[in-house]
């Protein structure tokens, strides 16, 4: 573990509230994958506007996280996060004060995943985090349940051994949803591509009745309709609403998605939101409750948007992401027509959203980082920098806001940068 240097900071400030349920993150957390509200926007405010030549101040360097994908999360003065060493992978808390590893626990089966390619190596998915306890999925889809105190391992499961999981090409890459008592999965299998577990013990609570299909590398999403609490998941052939107490399947929407569908699906109001690489675009969705049963009409589908691996971005009534071949793009969510498109200011990536600012973050080398407006009225950019210490492998993980601090993980190295404002 090598430390650079370290500035204390402040933590962030109000919580915003969810539109898909209670928020229970502290101010400053970043529970899990998407951040507290599933929406990858940080409720933090008083945060830098516009960026140095040089960037933010880099408040501290670690190495050691091992190959992988994995994102952080960030609860109180820990940092988790996962990757493979050897032939194993493990999940890894980090002291969120200066990076260093506070403890180590194996997760399961090291190496890579997808087409015999030794460069995918490493979990994907972001750890989650409920209450003292820690939920983590390595690429090979074996699940482990910690206590975040010290990382005893409180029970695991195989998605492949223990519910005849169907793994895909390049490995399971979604991350645990907590909600209530239960934690929802996707391995796949002919008896329910779904899964609910006791949080508490790991037993299943049922499998999801009339929903099959091969699982891909979305992370679902909770939501209440008609008020019926449920999970969105996205696959390759459909989206679904999965009702969260039996896991029966309320809704189908038939979607056809190409080689790899891995955005989640963003809802509000009735509206479900999904969009996917390799030409297949995006589409709009309402979904109807009415005497007990739900229908999901499409409301539209085009090209605006066709979002391979960074994410998309609801904010106000504007969506915003990059699009293959047609750069970073504002999309009006209503009626799926783009605001503006432009793919010359910066390269494809990811992105979070904090304090009126989107944080983009690009995918190839250099591994730039820009700050633009968060505005339907065009690209308007606020400063950018190029990443150091990076690797030669593309930079999936989402950066992410907590605690007035910026994380952008790259294979074994994490960045973390203070963006309050001074």
């Amino acid at each position: 573990m090598i430390i650079d240097r370290f500035v204390a900071g402040a933590l962030g400030a109000a919580l915003l509230l969810s539109l898909n349920g209670p928020v229970l993150a502290a101010p400053g957390d970043w529970p899990h994958f998407r951040g507290p509200n599933y929406n990858d926007i940080s409720p933090e405010t008083g945060l830098v506007q516009d960026w140095p030549a040089e960037g933010p101040p880099l408040v501290w360097k670690a190495t050691g996280l091992g190959d992988g994908f994995a994102g952080v999360a960030v609860v109180g003065n820990r940092i988790y996060t996962a990757g493979d060493k050897g032939d194993s992978s493990f999940v890894l808390a980090l002291n969120a004060a200066d990076g260093r590893v506070v403890w180590s626990v194996k997760l399961g089966k090291g190496g890579p995943v997808g087409m015999g390619e030794n460069d995918y190596k490493g979990p994907r998915g972001t750890p989650t985090i409920d209450g003292g306890r820690l939920y983590a999925v390595s690429q090979y889809g074996e699940l482990v349940c910690l206590a975040t105190a010290d990382g005893k391992a409180l029970w695991r499961k195989d998605y492949l051994k223990d519910f005849g999981g169907t793994m895909p090409t390049w490995g399971y890459s979604e991350s645990a949803l907590v909600d209530g008592e239960r934690v929802v999965v996707t391995p796949g299998g002919a008896d329910g591509s779904m899964v609910a577990l006791d949080k508490q013990t790991g037993a299943l609570l049922w499998r999801s009745k009339g929903f099959t299909d091969a699982p891909h590398y979305s992370t679902p999403l909770t939501a209440e309709i008609g008020g019926v609490r449920q999970y969105i998941q996205l696959t390759p052939q459909s989206v679904v609403g999965v009702a969260a107490a039996d896991g029966k399947l309320l809704w189908r929407a038939a979607r056809k998605g190409n080689v790899a569908v891995i955005p989640s699906p963003i809802y509000r109001d009735g509206l479900v939101y999904v969009t996917s690489g390799y030409g297949a675009g995006c589409n709009l969705f309402k979904i109807t409750a009415a005497g007990g049963q739900f229908s999901a009409e499409q409301v539209y589908a085009n090209k605006v948007m066709s979002n391979h691996h960074g994410g998309v971005i609801l904010i106000g009534n504007y969506l915003y992401g990059y699009a293959d071949g047609k750069g970073w793009t504002c999309q009006d969510f209503g009626t799926g027509e783009a605001k503006w498109q432009d793919k010359n200011q910066f390269g494809k990536g990811s992105l979070v959203s904090a304090d009126g600012r989107l944080y983009l973050r690009q995918e190839d080398n250099p591994g730039a980082l820009a700050l633009i407006e968060a505005s339907p009225e065009g690209y308007h950019e606020h400063g950018r920098f190029n990443q150091p210490s990076r690797s030669s492998q593309k930079s999936w993980p989402h950066p992410v806001i907590a605690g007035a601090k910026l994380y952008v993980r790259d294979q074994d190295v994490l960045l973390c940068y203070d963006v309050k404002a001074k």
